[in-house]
């Protein structure tokens, strides 16, 4: 029997590790995916959230009635919400139009400001550009100074590492009852492939982590793949490949996993399966690949991957 919560922040993180026998049929090999969507925002960025707003009050960053502001495709943004509900901090949220608009409506919701940044010129909406981000990066900036905020900067902060470091990596290793020899995921800001990796090669120098990208500058593939180079978060000695998907792989992917397993996912989950797919197909033949589900499909209804 699970215990009663004191809050909704006590539920973030321990989310179960599955085995896709069925997306996984005909492989040499098997895929387990951790099932970051049942997080209370439907993402792997609640885990950051917390971690950086707590490990902020502790050091003193980050005062009582002081707002946190951050830039933002979404899942940041809405665990940040989360977290400064319970906690009762005013939260701004700044994001590219070319995000999906679930993203805006649901933080919105959850009490946060949300700020929406058009799009650099020549931009398609639903492709977020490195262009695009750097508008939402100086309207974060301005805004920042302006109000005297907290920036809880998910692309430099350290909390982004620790967090999956302290906590998604070593679930992974307790819930496995196979050795892992493949870790695959996707880059956005690099923390949750940084602290994972990191965490499952001290446990094994042999597991290969791989980190995915999308094939173009300009891709479907919402939450990553801007261009940015290097990723602060990333030890160099951690990543032992890159592998470039495209939009139909990842989306071909994610509408297989519902269809097959029942678990309703958005682009990035359909590219890390892509990758490791790839992988098992060659170098990692008969080996166990772990991925992360990173959300929710919920969050793109409205865009071209469930028409």
């Amino acid at each position: 029997m699970i215990a009663m919560q004191s809050s909704v922040l006590e539920s973030i993180g321990r989310t179960p590790l599955v085995e896709l026998a069925r997306f996984g049929r005909g492989i040499d090999g098997r895929i387990l995916a951790k099932l970051e969507y049942l997080n209370p925002g439907s993402s792997k960025k609640d885990r950051i959230a917390l971690q950086m707003i707590e490990d902020a009050e502790a050091d003193g960053r980050l005062q009582p009635g002081q707002t946190v502001v951050e830039l933002t495709s979404g899942n940041t943004g809405t665990g940040l919400a989360i977290v400064c509900a319970v906690k009762g901090y005013r939260m701004v949220a700044v994001m590219s139009q070319g995000n999906s608009m679930e993203r805006a409506r649901m933080m919105r919701g959850l009490g946060a400001e949300v700020v929406l940044v058009p799009q650099a010129q020549g931009s398609i909406v639903g492709q977020v550009s490195g262009a695009d981000l750097a508008l939402v990066e100086q309207e974060t900036q301005r805004i920042v100074s302006a109000r005297n905020a907290f920036r809880a900067d998910q692309f430099r902060l350290a909390s982004n590492f620790r967090a999956h470091y302290l906590h998604t990596g070593p679930e992974i290793l307790s819930q496995s009852p196979y050795p892992i020899d493949v870790f695959c995921d996707f880059a956005g800001s690099g923390g949750t492939f940084a602290g994972c990796a990191a965490a499952l090669k001290e446990a094994s120098p042999a597991t290969r982590c791989f980190l995915v990208e999308p094939e173009h500058l300009q891709h479907q593939i919402q939450g990553g793949g801007y261009g940015m180079d290097p990723l602060p978060q990333i030890r160099p000695e951690d990543v032992d490949g890159v592998l470039r998907v495209g939009d139909e792989e990842a989306i071909d992917c994610t509408r297989r996993l519902a269809r097959t397993e029942g678990i309703f996912a958005g682009y990035s989950s359909g590219a890390n399966l892509a990758a490791a797919l790839r992988v098992l197909a060659g170098e990692g033949k008969g080996k166990t690949a772990v991925v992360l589900i990173c959300d929710s499909g919920l969050k793109y209804l409205s865009t071209g991957l469930w028409p």
